[in-house]
């Protein structure tokens, strides 16, 4: 369990109530430095439909940082809890958490930037016209998804369910090297646990029907998503577009 601390920093006369917790895989920003990062989270800085937005940090780096909704019903040792329990996962394949922010009701993670976005907007957006992926490429993102999808439900302690697998969230680097991104629907998985009970979240088209229908999530919804997403990549074609709905729902 980490360790959580509560801080009570004054700001300009105002008191500003910070968490946070004992970790050395990740750091602690302060809200205000993100939105120095950001030009206070200017919309020209967002990329992607995630919420997620570019940022440069004072040391240099450049990161991508996602603001979380403030009505989320987490509170914030559970919250901690699941940022402990990722930011301890590390694999080539899975983008790198580097820190977090817990300050008032402002709440927000900042993660390693990948150059070239996400595989939705290579392979299905705008820039599909500008780059093309070759089928080594296409090929190298598959091996590479699969091998995070392995990582997290047999490796990673406590076993993880991902929930959200699809282009947008696979993304590449400058040498379009795949990472696995954006955990906020991730279910953890105690070795004694085959399958949990629970609301029925993803992305439309990517859901396992027992899932969908039954909200019963196994290890499997993630492979079912995958499989979604191959054909995504050998067919360049959405499988969100409702004119390739049904011939999608025969093929899987």
């Amino acid at each position: 369990m980490p360790i959580l601390t509560l801080k009570t920093i004054l700001k300009h006369q105002n008191p500003c109530r910070v968490i946070e917790f004992t970790n050395e895989n990740v750091k602690l920003f302060t809200y205000n430095s993100l939105r120095s990062a950001t030009s206070d989270f200017h919309p020209s800085n967002i990329i992607g439909a995630g919420g997620f937005g570019v940022g440069v940090l004072r040391d240099g780096t450049q990161v991508a940082i996602k603001k979380l909704f403030t009505e989320s019903k987490k509170g914030s040792n559970e919250f901690l809890t699941e940022i402990n329990m990722i930011s301890n996962i590390r694999h080539t394949n899975l983008v790198e958490l580097i820190g977090y922010c817990v300050e008032d009701s402002h709440r927000a993670l900042v993660y390693e930037y990948l150059e070239n976005n996400s595989l939705a907007s290579v392979l299905l957006g705008s820039r599909s016209k500008h780059i093309a992926l070759d089928w080594p490429t296409r090929a190298a993102v598959c091996l590479g998804t699969t091998s995070a999808i392995a990582f997290l439900h047999y490796e990673a302690v406590p076993h993880i369910v991902h929930r959200d697998i699809k282009a947008s969230n696979i993304l590449l680097d400058g040498n379009f090297h795949p990472k696995i991104g954006d955990f906020g629907l991730a279910k953890l998985f105690p070795d004694n646990v085959t399958h949990v009970s629970t609301r029925v979240a993803g992305a439309f088209g990517y859901l396992a029907l027992e899932y969908a229908l039954l909200g019963q999530l196994t290890k499997k919804a993630d492979v079912y998503s995958f499989g979604v997403l191959l054909l995504e990549i050998i067919s360049g074609k959405s499988s969100s577009k409702a004119a390739f709905g049904v011939e999608f729902m025969l093929l899987v």
